[in-house]
């Protein structure tokens, strides 16, 4: 394939990417969003593990949810910020030669987000920072060790989606 068409690849790839981090994050509101949640989506922030394409369609993505997620502009900005930077983070541990290190990718989010979300949630529903930092960290762990991990699985054992995700 041309460079060309690998850029548009990865162009639609970054929009499906964001897309179903929005959908999934948006169907799934009730467990999205608040001081104890589960946001699934946040499983796709282990993608930039594989290649650094798919960190435009994350913050994009993660931008369109917390549109509609209700908290304003601190979550639609730094929420979106914590997302960004943890799919860098993540992108640079892939990359790395770190042993480990894809028991490491999930990291990123899970602490980035559990300090910037316990922050806003803080700040916006004047909840008490601590337990609400536990929670969202723990919400994040499940989302990434358990369902981002399983998809980190897939993609490696699946050579068509290979192709597509690894650079």
């Amino acid at each position: 394939m041309n460079n060309r068409s690998n850029k548009v690849k990865h162009l639609v790839l970054a929009a499906f990417i964001g897309s179903a981090y929005a959908a999934l994050t948006i169907m799934l509101a009730p467990i999205s969003y608040g001081q104890i949640q589960v946001r699934i989506s946040e499983a796709l922030t282990l993608l930039p593990y594989f290649s650094k394409f798919s960190i435009p369609g994350l913050f994009i993505g993660c931008i369109i949810a917390n549109l509609v997620g209700g908290y304003g502009l601190p979550d639609i900005v730094f929420g979106s910020l914590a997302t960004l930077t943890a799919a860098i983070l993540t992108y640079l541990i892939g990359k790395s030669n770190i042993k480990y290190k894809k028991y490491l990718a999930p990291l990123p989010p899970v602490v980035i987000n559990a300090v910037v979300i316990g922050l806003i949630l803080k700040y916006t529903l004047n909840l008490p920072l601590l337990i609400t930092i536990f929670w969202v960290g723990l919400g994040e762990a499940v989302s990434c060790y358990l369902f981002g991990l399983f998809l980190v699985s897939v993609v490696e054992k699946n050579a068509r989606l290979k192709k597509y995700f690894i650079e």
